[in-house]
């Protein structure tokens, strides 16, 4: 196993029990619902590990999310998770992580039934990221490379929010997580 590989499998060790906001499920079971969603659309490698870690820069933070809707819950994860991952992994999976959240701003601006299917806390976090984008986000948005990769981690992510996840373990994706490493930083 490779050293980074370790200290992500630690680091949902330490914090992955952590509440997902006001939501029912951990953090793991967020990012392994969403993996495995990924990977049952026969998503590549680099989709898979993008999954999985999307919400990875709120462990990499020091406070924990809050426990309630009424703060403000924009804690700007996807800039953290990308500066991350894109030492470890590059593009493929770093810039999706970085688009998601603009993803769900997107859904929620063409897809005016899209904003239903957000659960409490995603809603709640949608108005706090700025909400409906206007014309020039849309059309920036548009033009990312890396679009379409987002929206499907988007839609996978606000499906992934079941309290009974089907037995799932981190373990099942370290196949996906060392195939999409591309280890450009080292660890401090």
């Amino acid at each position: 196993m490779h050293e980074i590989t370790g200290w992500i499998v630690d680091l949902f060790g330490r914090r992955g029990g952590e509440k997902y906001g006001i939501e029912d499920v951990t953090q793991r079971e967020h990012a392994l619902q969403t993996a495995a969603l990924a990977r049952e659309s026969g998503a590549p490698a680099e989709l898979v590990t993008a999954a999985l870690l999307h919400d990875i820069g709120h462990l990499l933070g020091g406070a924990e999310l809050p426990g309630d809707c009424a703060a403000n819950l924009d804690d700007c994860h996807e800039s953290t998770g990308f500066v991350f991952l894109n030492q470890y992994f590059g593009p493929a999976v770093a810039e999706p992580v970085r688009l998601h959240v603009a993803a769900k701003r997107y859904l929620c601006t063409v897809e005016p039934d899209y904003r239903a299917r957000l659960s409490p806390t995603s809603l709640k976090s949608f108005h706090d990221q700025g909400g409906a984008m206007d014309e020039p986000e849309l059309a920036s948005f548009r033009r990312e490379e890396h679009f379409a990769s987002a929206l499907r981690l988007r839609r996978w992510d606000d499906d992934a929010k079941d309290r009974e996840p089907a037995g799932l373990e981190l373990e099942m994706f370290l196949a996906e997580l060392e195939e999409a490493l591309v280890v450009q930083g080292s660890l401090r």
